[in-house]
C-alpha cells in the first residue's frame, strides 16, 4: 500500500475515522510486508499476524459503530520484548522465557489496548536491553539487519533494534521501545528513523523489564516527526492532541536557538557521519535557526560515573540476583563479566557515581540560558558488519557509540534523533536535538520545524535497498 509511506499518522487517522481507510487494510499491508521482508530482517521475536487481523476487524467494527478508542484505534504498533504483555511469552533477549509474573501489563500497553491500536509483533531487543555499545546484537535469538545495506549484515543499533527495522519492514507506524543510554536514539540513528528519549519518570516503568531504572525510559520510534508527535501525545499521560498539532503546524526554525555541542562531541568519527550532521545544520541556518557554541563542561563529568565500573550494570546484576538468578548464568559471554562486574561495585562506590551525575544535573541547569536546544551528532561512526564483531570480539563496541547519547539521560534531559543524510558506506546519519526536562512538546516542535525544511528520511534519503515500496 504505496500510499501509506507518504502518509503522517494524523493523515491515517483522519482517514481512519473518515471511512477511507480501515484498520484491516493497515493491518494487511503490515503482514503483507512482513511476509516480503520479515525472514530477512529479522525484527520481531514474535510476529502477530492472526491476531493483528482481528484485532484490526475489532477496531473497524467499532468506527463503524460510532466508537472512538483514541488517537492510535487501529495503528499498528510493535512492541518491545520488555514490555509485559498478559498473552504471550516474554523473554527480554534471553534465552530462556521468563516467568510468567513479568507478563503483567503497565500502564502504555494499557494505553494500547484501551485506544484498540492493532498490535503487530514483538521486537528483538538486546539481551536485557544492555547489550553491546548500541549496536542492537543478540546472540542468542540473531541480530536485526539494517536493511541500508544489502549486501552486509550490518547492526542496527540498539537496544530497541527489532522495533526500529519493524517501521521500515512495514510492521508498524508506530514502534514502542525503551532508552536507557540511547537504546533508542541509536537505533533510530543508524536506520534513518526517529526516536524520542523522553525524561526520566515521565512514563511509567511499570510492566517493564528494567535494565537501570535509575535511567531507563519507555519511548517511541516512527518514520516521521510529526508521528512521533502524534505517537507521545497519544500515549503521554499529561498529553493533548490538539495542543501537539497546534505546536507543530505553528513551528517555525526562524530565531529558534540551537546550542552546538563542543568539539568533544564530534570528533573521533567517521568523518562522512560528522560530514552529513554538519550539512543538515547548514540547512537550518539558512532556514533561519540561529547558532552559538556551547560548552559541555558537566556532560563530560556525568560520564566519568562509568570510567572503572558501570553503575547501570550494578543495578541490572542486583534485578538478576535478586528476581531472576538462574539467568546469570545464561548470560552471553562477552556480557556477563559486564554484568558481574556490576555486581561487585560496592555501595559507597555506587552512590557515589549517581551523586556525581546528580549534581552535574542540577549545574547543567545554566547551560540552557539563550538556548532552545542542543545540536550533535546522534552516533559519530557508521554501523559495523556483525560478522567483523564477531570475528574480533576484542573489538566489539566503541565507547564513542555512546558517548553522544548517554550524557542526556545522565542529565535528566530529554532528547530526539531525526534522520539527515546517509554516510559514504550508504549508511544513515542521525541528527540528536536535547533539550531541558519536561521539555518534550517544545522539543517535537522544533524538530518537526527542522523535519520541515531537511525533509522526511524518505524523501531525503529515499528507501532502504532491502525494502523498496
Amino acid at each position: 500500500m504505496p500510499v501509506i509511506a507518504d502518509l503522517t499518522l494524523w493523515d491515517i487517522a483522519q482517514r481512519l475515522r473518515a471511512g477511507t481507510l480501515s484498520a484491516v487494510a493497515l493491518a494487511e499491508s503490515a503482514i503483507e510486508r512482513h511476509a516480503r521482508f520479515g525472514t530477512a530482517l529479522g525484527a520481531h521475536k514474535m510476529f502477530l499476524g492472526d491476531a493483528a487481523r482481528r484485532a484490526a476487524a475489532a477496531a473497524d467494527g467499532a468506527f463503524a459503530a460510532g466508537g472512538d478508542l483514541g488517537p492510535l484505534h487501529g495503528i499498528p504498533v510493535t512492541v518491545k520484548d520488555l514490555f509485559g504483555m498478559r498473552e504471550y511469552p516474554i523473554f527480554a533477549g534471553s534465552p530462556r522465557e521468563l516467568p510468567e509474573r513479568f507478563r503483567a501489563e503497565g500502564p502504555i500497553v494499557a494505553a494500547l489496548r484501551r485506544q484498540m491500536a492493532v498490535i503487530t509483533g514483538r521486537t528483538h531487543t538486546t539481551e536485557f536491553a544492555y547489550g553491546e555499545f548500541g549496536y542492537g546484537t543478540n546472540t542468542h535469538w540473531g541480530t536485526p539487519r539494517n536493511p541500508w545495506d544489502a549486501q552486509r549484515h550490518r547492526v542496527p543499533g540498539g537496544s530497541s533494534s527489532g522495533a526500529a527495522v519493524s517501521l521500515w519492514e512495514g510492521t508498524s507506524l508506530l514502534a514502542l521501545g525503551s532508552d536507557t543510554t540511547g537504546s533508542v536514539r541509536e537505533p533510530a540513528s543508524l536506520t534513518a528513523t526517529v526516536g524520542l528519549k523522553i525524561t526520566h519518570g515521565r512514563w511509567s516503568l511499570d510492566g517493564i523489564v528494567p535494565c537501570s531504572p535509575s535511567l531507563d525510559t519507555p519511548g517511541p520510534l516512527a518514520r516521521t516527526v510529526a508521528d512521533i508527535a502524534y505517537g507521545f501525545a497519544a500515549l503521554d499521560p499529561y498529553g493533548d492532541m490538539a495542543r501537539m498539532k497546534s505546536a507543530i503546524d505553528d513551528a517555525e526554525l526562524s530565531g529558534v536557538r540551537i546550542g552546538v555541542a563542543e568539539d568533544h562531541y564530534w570528533s573521533q568519527g567517521t568523518p562522512s557521519v560528522i560530514a552529513g550532521v554538519k550539512r543538515a545544520l547548514d540547512e537550518l541556518g539558512r532556514a533561519g535557526a540561529r547558532f552559538k557554541p556551547v560548552a559541555l563542561p558537566e556532560a563530560r563529568e556525568a560520564q566519568t560515573i562509568f570510567d572503572g565500573g558501570d553503575p547501570c550494570a550494578a543495578e541490572l546484576y542486583a534485578f538478576l540476583s535478586n528476581e531472576l538468578p538462574d539467568w546469570l548464568g545464561l548470560l552471553n559471554r562477552t556480557l556477563r563479566p559486564q554484568i558481574e562486574a556490576g555486581g561487585r561495585m560496592t555501595a559507597a562506590d555506587y552512590l557515589r557515581r549517581w551523586r556525581l551525575a546528580a549534581r552535574m544535573a542540577k549545574l547543567f541547569g545554566a547551560r540552557w540560558q539563550g538556548i532552545d536546544v542542543i545540536a550533535l551528532p546522534s552516533q559519530v561512526t557508521t554501523p559495523p558488519v556483525v560478522d567483523d564483531l564477531v570475528a574480533s570480539p576484542d573489538k566489539r563496541g566503541d565507547p564513542n557509540e555512546l558517548r553522544n547519547s548517554n550524557w542526556a539521560s545522565l542529565l535528566g534531559l530529554c532528547a530526539i534523533s531525526i534522520p539527515v543524510a546517509l554516510d559514504d558506506s550508504g549508511m544513515p546519519v542521525g541528527l540528536q536535538l536535547v533539550a531541558p526536562p519536561m521539555g518534550e512538546e517544545r522539543l517535537l516542535a522544533i524538530a518537526c520545524a527542522c523535519e520541515r525544511t531537511l525533509g522526511t528520511a524518505r524523501r531525503r534519503l529515499g528507501t532502504p535497498p532491502m525494502t523498496p515500496d
